[in-house]
């Protein structure tokens, strides 16, 4: 078995995590940890989430510097579950020994330090595992994922939004004189569970934020290989996220060329699902699942998507380990799906 811990494991995304690899296989859980000054050290885990009560019996622990050194040496892999600055300052204390780390936040994903000081408010100085770092986005950098030390697992937005476009762009069918517009609610739980006002369920209303400067603008553009219009809302529901992507492709692409190209990407993957419906959140929400359907007007060259995923699953905790599945030479889909 391969040993297993998450940094910053009593959030929503630690707990997912924890369940995912409590049950698993191929990985053991060995331990959950939470910062130094958590008020929720030495809680058990179960306590803080109801649903894993009696399933988890281990307590979080609080994480010391001194302890990082010992983790690196002791675990196969490391899971933060921490916010973008904490995963920045400690990277260098993990990586680079014999854990392999699979980083939840935005600190490594965009390679452009200027555009990343720009959205995320501060300067990444970890040169060296930024240029590391391989992004996850597990049902199309397998290769890279197979052989990295790092892993920066992707934005729940992105996942959602990439999922459903790079099959258009690798198959050269997107104009790129027209930038892909997609529109994308989540639940309020990827506001993570820190107490917030805007973010409070009964004070949330269907509203946009982040309007033309959301940082998971870039990081989409990047991976993508285009520039888009990304716009994402906030909705009163708890998980969850439904991203309607209108994109324009090439004069004289057929139906039949989209289908072929969605086909090719993801008819034998048993995560990606190829639906004939548009898709809803209720049938991906607890899942690892993304469902992805679309609809194109050939007289205008106009093509609709729409991709479903849970913000907190395929969106983060099951995307990790995904990854780690991928990097230990499993199948990608090992223990998340039957």
């Amino acid at each position: 078995m391969l040993k297993t811990c998450i940094i910053g494991a009593s959030g929503y995304t630690g707990a997912e995590l924890a369940l995912l690899l409590q049950q698993h296989s191929q990985f053991e859980l060995s331990a959950l940890y939470v910062s130094e000054k958590s008020l929720d050290a030495h809680k058990q885990l179960g306590d803080l989430h109801g649903f894993l009560y009696g399933r988890i019996d281990l307590a979080l622990q609080p994480l010391k510097d001194a302890d990082m050194g010992l983790l690196a040496n002791e675990m196969d892999v490391i899971f933060l579950a921490t916010p973008h600055e904490a995963s920045h300052e400690w990277m260098d204390k993990l990586a680079g020994k014999k854990a392999v780390v699979m980083d939840l936040s935005g600190a490594f994903r965009l390679k452009n330090t200027a555009v990343f000081a720009q959205y995320y408010g501060f300067e990444n100085t970890q040169a060296h595992w930024l240029e590391q770092a391989v992004y996850g986005l597990a049902d199309w950098h397998q290769d890279a994922i197979k052989t990295a030390s790092v892993v920066a697992v992707p934005g729940c937005y992105p996942t959602a939004s990439l999922t459903a476009l790079k099959p258009l762009q690798e198959a050269g069918l997107l104009d790129i004189h027209h930038r892909p517009i997609i529109n994308a609610v989540s639940g309020v739980s990827g506001a993570g569970r820190k107490a917030a006002l805007n973010s409070s369920f009964t004070e949330v209303s269907l509203q946009a934020y982040g309007v033309l400067g959301h940082r998971h603008q870039p990081e989409i553009a990047t991976y993508l290989g285009n520039e888009v219009i990304f716009t994402p809302h906030l909705g009163n529901f708890k998980r969850g996220i439904l991203a309607t992507i209108t994109v324009k492709v090439k004069a004289a692409v057929s139906a039949e060329q989209i289908n072929q190209a969605y086909q090719l990407a993801y008819a034998s993957n048993p995560i990606v699902r190829l639906r004939d419906s548009w898709p809803k959140i209720d049938d991906v929400a607890h899942s690892p699942f993304c469902d992805l359907f679309w609809k194109y007007d050939e007289q205008s060259g106009y093509l609709v998507v729409g991709s479903a995923i849970d913000n907190l699953l395929k969106g983060a905790a099951s995307q990790a380990v995904q990854c780690a599945n991928l990097r230990f030479g499993f199948e990608s889909h090992l223990d998340l799906v039957g």
